[in-house]
């Protein structure tokens, strides 16, 4: 999948004309992409382009959007190769794990259909003679901000969806993955998208602040980190006729409790917290385990992550996980975990630098039961345990957070599951399943610092567009009586 380092405005390349800035492999240093930032004139062109096509986008008969979104889909999975090598390239991802978000971006145009299908189809009723209506209509142009995580699905979790409902859309990839926004738009344009539709930014904070605060969009969908997610809350607070949808990560529980299958309990625990190198939203950052969890619960756990393949990308055998986006941010995990043993915590595993180069780290579990801690996302492969006696102090400690994204129980106590579900504050709430699994038929968001309300996933689509109640009729009646008029 080759891409140019180009903006694409309006169906038109031009080159970023603000600070050049660049992508780097993970694993091995190289430049995958390099351009420019896109220039607050660029940013405005963005918007007005996105405009243009709106206005004749919303009147396109929703058979005919449904029909490029298939033609996206399929040419996603004809360039599926290509595409899962540009993510493991720039993201780090194992090469299996990049094949199964490309699944993902091709599949989500089938699960938008139906869900459109099922939340949003017009409904309406006879009201004495008047046709009661419900429609919905598309806001606008809608700006979508990417993370690096899923460089690919998790901005396409956006875009689907409002270009679905009849909006365009302005898209900003992370900075640290670039050529995949760049590849993903470049599918959009086969698929004969009009000009404007879907356009292409590039660049760091100051090309996404452009854009959010631009009085010229109708809406701002982010995936991101809380800080970022405050920002732009503040940032809309005075704007109600904008959309703003968050999902902002989570410092997530995982439960141990009561149970008998102490391995298959060790592989959830490592998939919840080591899968993608720790970079998921919903990885488990704090392991909860009660009296009742089994006594060989945690030593099984020391093994298994100690045996954990970190290894470069297309390696053979293929590795659980690769680097991390970049060395700045192992960095930042290692100093995280150099924080808590400084405060007493005990190193269960110790997360260490790798030889494969900055960007490497090996699983790290730290006991950090009765110390001191910080209420954050630590955006790595670092899981901290924390012991405690009961299933209710289980619980109090998982809702011992501002977060609130997702949260799992491992038990073979159903009351126990139904008691945890109920009490657990957060918007994905798992039962002996990994906490990094998700289905694409089911809302994905969270509470407290996690989003505001507006999930994605499946619901993507009641944030896309707007409910309008009618009351129709097909000609003007006079009314039998109107009390006060002679």
């Amino acid at each position: 999948m080759q891409t140019n380092g180009q903006l694409i405005i309006g169906g038109r390349d031009e080159p970023g004309t603000n600070q050049a800035f660049e992508s780097l492999n993970p694993s091995t240093g190289g430049v995958i992409w390099r351009g420019g930032e896109a220039s607050p004139r660029q940013v405005d062109a963005a918007v007005e382009a996105a405009r243009g096509a709106f206005e004749q986008w919303q009147d396109v008969p929703l058979a005919e959007r449904e029909a490029l979104l298939k033609r996206y889909a399929q040419i996603v999975h004809e360039q599926k190769d290509e595409l899962a090598r540009l993510i493991s390239a720039e993201a780090g991802k194992p090469r299996w794990e990049a094949a199964t978000e490309v699944a993902s971006v091709a599949g989500k145009v089938e699960l938008s259909i139906a869900a459109l299908h099922e939340r949003r189809a017009e409904t309406s009723f006879d009201m004495n003679g008047t046709t009661a209506r419900t429609s919905y209509k598309p806001h606008g142009v809608l700006g979508v901000l990417g993370p690096f995580n899923f460089p690919m699905h998790l901005a396409n979790g956006h875009i689907v969806p409002a270009l679905l409902a009849g909006n365009a859309v302005v898209f900003k990839p992370s900075e640290a993955t670039p050529a995949c926004g760049e590849a993903m738009v470049r599918c959009w344009e086969r698929a004969g998208a009009p000009a404007g539709l879907v356009n292409l930014l590039q660049g760091g904070r100051s090309v996404g602040e452009a854009l959010s605060k631009h009085d010229g969009l109708d809406g701002l969908l982010f995936t991101g980190g809380a800080h970022a997610g405050l920002a732009l809350s503040r940032l809309f607070a005075e704007r109600p006729d904008k959309i703003l949808a968050l999902e902002l990560g989570g410092n997530n529980p995982l439960v141990v409790h009561a149970l008998t299958d102490v391995e298959a309990a060790v592989y959830a625990t490592v998939q919840s917290a080591y899968l993608t190198a720790g970079q998921r939203c919903t990885c488990a950052r704090r392991l909860i385990v009660t009296d009742e969890a089994p006594a060989g619960f945690l030593d099984a756990l020391v093994d298994l992550t100690k045996r954990i393949r970190v290894d470069v990308p297309d390696a053979d055998p293929p590795p659980f996980h690769g680097p991390l986006i970049n060395a700045t941010n192992a960095r930042k995990v290692l100093d995280a975990q150099r924080q808590l043993i400084e405060r007493s915590g005990t190193a269960l595993v110790e997360m260490k630098p790798l030889p494969l180069g900055e960007a490497f780290v090996s699983p790290g579990l730290i006991d950090v039961t009765g110390i001191d801690r910080q209420d954050v996302e630590v955006f790595g492969p670092l899981l901290q345990v924390i012991r405690v006696s009961d299933l209710d102090a289980a619980i109090a400690e998982a809702n011992r957070t501002r977060y609130g994204l997702s949260a799992g129980i491992l038990t073979d106590d159903r009351a126990a599951w139904e008691r945890f579900r109920r009490r657990v504050r957060a918007g994905i709430v798992n039962w002996n399943q990994q906490l990094t699994g998700a289905s694409g038929r089911l809302p994905f968001g969270g509470v407290g610092l996690s989003g505001n309300f507006r999930p994605s996933g499946s619901f993507a689509v009641d944030y896309v567009s707007y409910a309008v109640a009618s009351l129709e009729n097909e000609r003007v009646r006079k009314p039998a009586n109107v009390p006060g008029i002679a």
